[in-house]
């Protein structure tokens, strides 16, 4: 499997990287550990997790997922050849995150809290990227807030600098390695990276949803990730499955994501079913598959450092990573593109 360097730190990882989001919850700790394993033997040697795993955030399944990598970890051995990537939410009034019920913040005290807990649960002595989750200060999240700003509200953000201190201060001290963002602007990673000019630790990624329905990050944050080496791990690259085309017509196959846990409304707005259509009748015409087409799109773009794919069985791991073999060439980006012409991100 391709390389890529992750930001300006020297650590290549994988061009895919195994989510593991559903461990805990959707997939029990032995799926879980197989789909660790066959994403190994594949050549993939990038793993992202977060405090908050098992979806959906429950107090039941709180840092289940880390626990279960943890597991994986001890009875396989082999840390020092996997690149780990963990989050500490940001701003949260859900009470299961802190003790005593506190609102999270990204301030030093929780931050460090927050580590200590994954590292415990991860059962390592070191996280390689640490990111937060999403900003402290408030902003429209997770498709909810469309591509409209209109006003910026009043708020109490923890100062950028405060947060990246502390940051810096846990490489110092060997807990983490290197610094992300997730779910964060153009302003936002500017603003980042203008702090890390006085010695804190500089970003080295920003992990966001990017997928055929969902191209937004292309507006801005592409060229920042280029020129400034922050570059994108991009998740939801099937947006949720939905580009599978399982739930078109309002379709809820059994045991899937939204049938279970109806979370999925980012991807259940005006225009994205004719999207849907629009790109599988493409793969058919090529004689491709419609989940391999999108996971090959999100991997052959530039600004992308990884492409974190999830899945909830096997043989669906299979075909994601079948997805490799697919070279997206100058004729089916353009075909792509003027789908996207007519169907512009229907699902920011």
């Amino acid at each position: 499997m391709h390389k890529r360097e992750l930001g300006r730190t020297g650590i290549m990882v994988s061009e895919l990287c195994l989510g593991t989001m559903t461990f805990g919850q959707q997939n029990t700790q032995a799926e879980g550990h197989a789909q660790l394993d066959l994403a190994l033997d594949r050549g993939i040697n990038f793993i992202d997790t977060a405090e908050l795993y098992a979806i959906p955030p429950r107090a039941e399944t709180y840092g289940a997922t880390e626990t279960i990598i943890g597991q994986w970890l001890k009875a396989r051995g082999g840390r020092d050849r996997l690149v780990i990537a963990s989050k500490v939410v940001g701003r949260s009034s859900s009470p299961w995150y802190r003790p005593g019920g506190e609102q999270a913040r990204l301030t030093p005290r929780q931050i460090r809290y927050a580590l200590e807990g994954s590292l415990r649960r991860l059962g390592t002595d070191y996280i390689d990227l640490y990111q937060l989750h999403w900003p402290d200060r408030v902003i429209g999240l997770f498709g909810e807030g469309g591509t409209t700003f209109t006003a910026l509200p009043q708020e109490d953000a923890v100062p950028i600098e405060e947060t990246l201190g502390v940051l810096g201060d846990l490489v110092n001290e060997g807990k983490i390695r290197h610094v992300g963002l997730s779910n964060e602007t153009a302003w936002g990673v500017s603003s980042f990276l203008a702090a890390s000019k006085t010695g804190l630790p500089r970003v080295a990624s920003i992990q966001n949803a990017y997928n055929l329905l969902n191209r937004t990050f292309e507006i801005g944050l592409a060229e920042m990730a280029l020129r400034e080496h922050v570059g994108l791990l991009a998740y939801s690259p099937l947006a949720q499955g939905y580009l599978t085309g399982k739930y078109l017509n309002g379709a809820r196959p059994a045991g899937a994501r939204t049938t279970l846990f109806n979370r999925a409304q980012r991807y259940e707005k005006p225009g994205v079913d004719d999207a849907i259509r629009a790109y599988h009748a493409l793969a058919q015409a090529e004689g491709l598959s419609p989940t391999q087409l999108a996971i090959a799109f999100v991997t052959s773009r530039p600004f992308v450092t990884s492409n974190i794919i999830g899945a909830t069985s096997l043989e669906q791991l299979e075909v994601i990573l079948g997805a490799q073999e697919l070279v997206v060439t100058p004729e089916l980006e353009a075909k792509i593109n003027a789908i996207h012409q007519v169907h512009s991100n229907p699902a920011p």
